[in-house]
């Protein structure tokens, strides 16, 4: 019985360990495309997220550009989840995180 029990937390160890980043795979991707923009959202086994969207905008009469929005996270080696939340447009790209600092 013993035997039984420790076999089944080994299991459940190995199962629960996490994945090398270098045999990460997508276990979920989703893709728009359109002429006036796009999206997308992807997840790995290692636990990495990524989505974003984005629109095209008119700036005046002839000047168009993409307007970008969208989100990654990952978990570093310290076992923390880092978010970062970012938009890139006319003024540039702006990320924003609780890890980043503050202009």
């Amino acid at each position: 019985m013993k035997f039984i029990v420790a076999f089944a937390a080994l299991i459940a160890l190995a199962l629960a360990a996490p994945v090398d980043d270098k045999d990460a795979q997508v276990v979920k991707y989703d893709s728009n495309v359109a002429a006036d923009g796009y999206s997308f959202q992807y997840d790995t086994s290692n636990g990495i997220q990524h989505q974003e969207t984005a629109e095209l905008k008119t700036f005046g009469e002839d000047v168009s550009a993409l307007v970008v929005k969208g989100s990654y996270s990952y978990t570093a080696a310290d076992g923390q989840t880092y978010t970062v939340n970012y938009v890139a447009d006319e003024n540039g790209f702006q990320p924003e995180a609780a890890h980043l600092p503050k202009a």
